[in-house]
């Protein structure tokens, strides 16, 4: 049984559960996104993480690092996909999730997206995180 995506809605403990286990199961790949290019744009902040469960530009876009973000997407897309279908979920819900457990997992210096849609960047402190996140 397929839910739609209530943005009100706190996440199921089973859906948190299942992104866990799928990014987890998915790290390798992810690992992998961390090229030289990768690294210095999370760096230096000119990527971040979403709420949405994607990477996000953080100010002025070159072409270079368009492509990089867009290709980092097309593949949590596809996990998510992936995942979603086997947690008869939504993608949307899924990558929310997604979202919330990367956005946990930032470190202090890299960048995040706030509830309220600004780029934060992440200091000693916990993450502003969405009223939806567990």
């Amino acid at each position: 049984m397929r839910r739609a995506f209530v943005p009100n809605r706190l996440i199921p403990t089973r859906l948190l559960l299942a992104a866990a286990l799928g990014l987890a199961v998915t790290a390798a790949p992810v690992l992998a996104q961390r090229d030289p290019a990768y690294a210095a744009a999370r760096a230096s902040g000119k990527v971040g993480e979403k709420m949405d469960g994607y990477l996000g530009i953080v100010g002025p876009a070159t072409g270079e690092l368009k492509a990089m973000v867009d290709d980092i997407n097309i593949k949590r897309k596809a996990v998510y996909a992936q995942q979603a279908q086997a947690q008869h979920a939504t993608v949307e819900e899924y990558a929310l999730t997604a979202g919330c457990l990367a956005i946990a997992r930032t470190v202090p210096g890299e960048k995040y997206q706030t509830p309220d849609g600004s780029w934060a960047t992440r200091t000693s402190a916990p993450p502003q995180r969405d009223s939806r996140c567990p």
